[in-house]
């Protein structure tokens, strides 16, 4: 092993060291539901994101052909990012009355925007990917 590989090592067992210290200080009920979580987390990634991730790789690959694959699933990727990032927000469970600060954005505009956004990029790269093969034939 090279010295940067050491050096993350180290770091990385300090790191997991401090964390688990940390969390055998909370109390048993609160590590417990800790555990239950991560465990569900797992359950739901390898039964329920997993499957559904291949079914839809496997459909849309039949489906887009040629070059426009690579950017429509990076595309697709960013989007089930964004909506995931975007589920706990989405219908302001933490808003107060009382105090307008507390997620005082339109967060379904926001996602919105930010899915256009990221969906405009995909025939961008088409011509842009365009552009250089034309380039690199001349020369």
């Amino acid at each position: 092993m090279t010295a940067p590989r050491i050096l993350l090592f180290v770091a990385g067992v300090t790191v997991m060291a401090y964390g688990a210290v940390l969390v055998l200080d909370l109390p048993l009920r609160t590590i417990v539901l800790i555990a239950v979580w991560a465990g569900g987390a797992v359950i739901v990634h390898d039964f329920v994101f997993a499957p559904l991730s291949a079914v839809l790789g496997y459909t849309g690959r039949r489906l887009v052909r040629g070059s426009w694959w690579p950017p429509v699933a990076v595309a697709a990727l960013c989007s089930a990012t964004l909506i995931l990032l975007a589920v706990p927000v989405f219908d302001t469970p933490g808003a107060k009355p009382d105090n307008p600060t507390v997620l005082d954005r339109d967060y379904p505009m926001g996602l919105m925007i930010s899915l256009l956004i990221v969906w405009s990029c995909v025939p961008l790269y088409q011509v842009g990917a365009a552009l250089i093969q034309r380039r690199r034939a001349t020369t």
